[in-house]
């Protein structure tokens, strides 16, 4: 039975919000290997700690102390209005989060539960720019005052940080999950280009976001999510190598052929809309198709 303790409930809480450790470090502002030690237990949680931690993930301070070890449930999104602003086609919800992130179908995209300031900055950065868009911009699209923005938000900044990092978190656990699902290194790699086809059709905005606004992180930040991108494309490489070793044909430039699939399927959002002639399932059971066809053209 798992240990119940103020850092075990952290990294439960921080899982089910699907950060990575490195990423809760950098919003509290303490280095990786220190989360680490909070979360195991090798480090005390001071209460002025404890409150910056559960700030970050969105849930009281107190169910850090009392559920320890039980993550928290992700809460319920907002009743949608008629008119509340939609993001690539789903409802602007209430917490930072993505429904089922890490875990569950990887073939269906819930709600994104964003919470009213994330909702809202991804739905100005996306219409008018990173450079372009202001705080009080953020805080008008989020029926907030720019000190309430400022309550939930550090920077214009740190809300774009949050909103890459979700993207990559999102994308990575769907692919492994695709890939996981599957039999046959072929099979596989095709799961995989359908989730990630998957992602850009239905998760346009983020997506959009992280092809666009790379550029406008700090250093640091962009180093590090990079990294996490290059990650996503590696996994892709190396089912690829797998699936040309096991189908036995003439040898492939699998790097070309992987680099060629990703930027098809990342161009989705450009030209994709939910209710076209082709759905979103069936255009990325297509793309699979394609990129089976690109590993066997040698």
């Amino acid at each position: 039975m798992a240990e119940h303790t103020p850092g075990a409930a952290v990294r439960a809480a921080r899982l089910a919000r699907g950060l990575s450790l490195r990423a809760l470090a950098g919003r509290v502002g303490v280095s990786p290997a220190t989360m680490s030690a909070i979360e195991t237990g090798r480090t005390p949680l001071t209460v002025d700690r404890l409150i910056e931690v559960a700030q970050v993930l969105e849930v009281p301070p107190t169910r850090l102390l009392t559920d320890a070890g039980t993550p928290a449930p992700a809460p319920a999104p907002a009743p949608a209005s008629a008119s509340a602003p939609t993001l690539a086609g789903v409802p602007a919800p209430a917490s930072a989060t993505v429904a089922g992130a890490g875990g569950g179908d990887w073939r269906l995209f819930g709600a994104l539960e964003l919470g009213p300031v994330l909702a809202a900055a991804l739905r100005i950065f996306v219409a008018r720019g990173y450079h372009a868009a202001t705080m009080r911009e953020v805080a008008a699209e989020a029926g907030l005052s720019v000190a309430g923005v400022y309550h939930h938000h550090a920077s214009k900044q740190d809300m774009l940080v949050r909103l890459l990092d979700l993207t990559m978190a999102d994308i990575r656990w769907r692919l492994l999950a695709a890939r996981d699902a599957e039999e046959g290194e072929l099979g596989r790699f095709a799961r995989m280009v359908e989730a990630l086809a998957l992602f850009h059709a239905l998760r346009g905005d983020l997506a959009f976001l992280g092809a666009s606004e790379m550029r406008s992180l700090a250093p640091e930040e962009r180093v590090r999510i990079a990294a996490l991108r290059d990650e996503v494309q590696h996994l892709l490489d190396e089912q690829a190598e797998r699936a040309v070793a096991a189908d036995g044909g003439k040898p492939v430039d699998v790097r070309t052929a992987t680099r060629a699939v990703a930027t098809m399927c990342t161009a989705l959002p450009s030209w994709f809309r939910p209710g076209g002639p082709l759905s979103a399932r069936q255009v990325a059971r297509r793309y699979a198709d394609y990129a089976l066809a690109l590993l066997r053209t040698g």
